[in-house]
């Protein structure tokens, strides 16, 4: 999924933690973003406001700055929101009317951490010489000695991978007990800078998951100190890290962050744990199984339930035959989704699948925990281990990825269609209304006659921004929303 812009990001962006060189800068309820925040200060604190304002616009700024896109290009460049800006004026505007309240929440978060300083009773500079964020201290001497030595590797080995044949994307999760997850932060936030890594890591105490891009160089020397790592060496192995073309392109910055799950699925992992998930099958089996599935179609397929537990935007350009694909926008709907259809897995064994297979892990753990199926298994590494071994196998069309690239393509098949005409089509582009950020599946031939929205309302809605005084932002809801069950309840057999 696009890191930045995915109508998803389960990644519903709860309470994202997104971290800079100095601050921990988290979205939370800490203040209402509104134009009352201000107001709501106490005198001490109203002084530092418009500092705290700027510093964060220029940190959030920072964040999207890129590399040039070719040598003859000179200067600062930016990325966001899929676009590239050459100018500091151009990405200045974008974010103070795009991303207002991102930097009103960081702005939130500043103040905080100003008012806490004990200087804060001291002028302006004094009070910025804060002890650093408790959420993301700089690496203790002992985590410092888990960075790999870089001392000779250039700087370009390192920043390389700007096209995908130079780069490559690591996709990988570690469920195990971690007592201080605050420190891996640190750590992880130290090894990607040091690497010139982008891309999103999630920890908890329940373990970690993480997407990064970066050179070739790079990646492997993420991985190596990962395999060392004494807190995850007993636990991951080479294997666990999936591999795909791209780099550090990919993602508009670096996310690193403490959370409670790992993956959000909306329930506590003290009320549903990891340890209690599904039977692993290894690719070779689970294709076994289909075969056997698809084998009974004249039979009503068994006893026997094929389950995708993605997202409905990920089933669309690419599914296994035969499998039923809730039609979900958030894997934290999953629960209240099992909820509803109980009786469907009632006596039934379930396959379940997903990208990487951590959702599986959380997943099969809340089903096995209804106590309804007679047995609930789950593909080991998901399907980028699955279209490894078998790209032509029973999973047809693209695999959906949360990054800039949007799918990758393992095969030739086209299972998706265009939205507006449709003729086969499996691309994703984000809606043209800037404001919606949805995705929207429209072949060349309807984009060429306009039709680059993801519904009606927004359609209208880009056209009377086009022709009228532009909208700081878009509060309608979208119709292709609107229509769809939040959680849909399926039919019987």
């Amino acid at each position: 999924m696009p890191s930045s812009t995915s109508p998803d990001e389960e990644v519903g962006l709860e309470t994202c933690v997104l971290k800079f060189s100095d601050l921990d800068l988290k979205e939370s309820n800490l203040i209402n973003p509104s134009n009352s925040l201000k107001a709501e200060l106490d005198a001490n604190t109203k002084k530092k406001y418009s500092f705290a304002k700027k510093k964060a616009f220029a940190l959030f700024v920072k964040t999207k700055q890129v590399p040039a896109p070719s040598l003859e290009f000179k200067g600062k460049w930016w990325r966001c929101c899929q676009q590239l800006f050459a100018d500091q004026t151009s990405i200045h505007r974008h974010v103070a009317t795009q991303h207002a309240e991102e930097v009103c929440q960081q702005t939130a978060s500043v103040l905080k951490q100003l008012t806490a300083a004990p200087s804060a009773s001291q002028s302006l500079p004094s009070a910025d010489r804060k002890s650093p964020p408790k959420d993301c201290r700089p690496p203790s001497q002992e985590v410092s000695a888990w960075l790999p030595d870089v001392s000779r590797i250039s700087p370009d080995e390192l920043s390389s991978g700007q096209g995908d044949e130079d780069g490559e994307v690591l996709l990988y999760y570690c469920y195990c007990d971690l007592e201080d997850p605050h420190r891996i932060c640190a750590w992880q936030t130290a090894l990607c800078q040091l690497l010139h890594l982008t891309g999103k890591i999630r920890i908890a105490t329940e373990g970690i998951n993480g997407t990064v891009g970066g050179s070739k160089v790079a990646t492997r020397l993420y991985v190596e100190a990962m395999l060392s790592c004494p807190l995850f060496k007993d636990y991951l192995c080479e294997e666990d890290f999936k591999s795909s073309k791209g780099g550090a392109h990919c993602f508009p910055d670096l996310r690193v962050g403490v959370f409670e799950e790992i993956v959000p699925m909306g329930v506590s992992p003290s009320q549903i744990s990891y340890k209690n998930p599904g039977i692993h099958l290894s690719p070779g089996e689970f294709h076994k199984e289909i075969e056997k599935l698809l084998s009974q179609a004249n039979q009503d397929r068994g006893d026997t339930i094929l389950l995708d537990c993605r997202n409905f935007y990920e089933s669309k350009i690419g599914r296994f035959q035969g499998c039923l694909a809730p039609d979900i926008r958030k894997f934290s709907y999953f629960p209240s989704y099992v909820d509803k259809n109980l009786d469907i897995f009632r006596q039934k064994r379930v396959l379940m699948y997903c990208t990487g297979g951590i959702r599986c892990e959380r997943g099969s753990a809340y089903l096995r925990a209804k106590g309804v199926c007679k047995e609930v298994f789950q593909l080991k590494g998901g399907i980028h281990k699955y279209l490894e071994e078998f790209p032509e196998g029973f999973y047809k069309g693209k695999l959906f990825v949360f990054d800039e690239r949007f799918a990758l393509a393992y095969n030739s098949s086209v299972v998706a269609e265009c939205s507006y005409c449709g003729a086969p089509w499996d691309q994703y582009k984000l809606c043209s209304t800037p404001q919606c950020r949805q995705l929207v599946l429209t072949c060349s031939a309807c984009q060429g006659q306009g039709f680059t929205a993801c519904c009606v309302t927004c359609q209208d809605k880009g056209g009377r921004q086009a022709s009228g005084p532009t909208q700081d932002s878009f509060k309608e809801e979208c119709e292709c929303t609107a229509r769809r069950p939040r959680i849909p309840q399926e039919q019987r057999a």
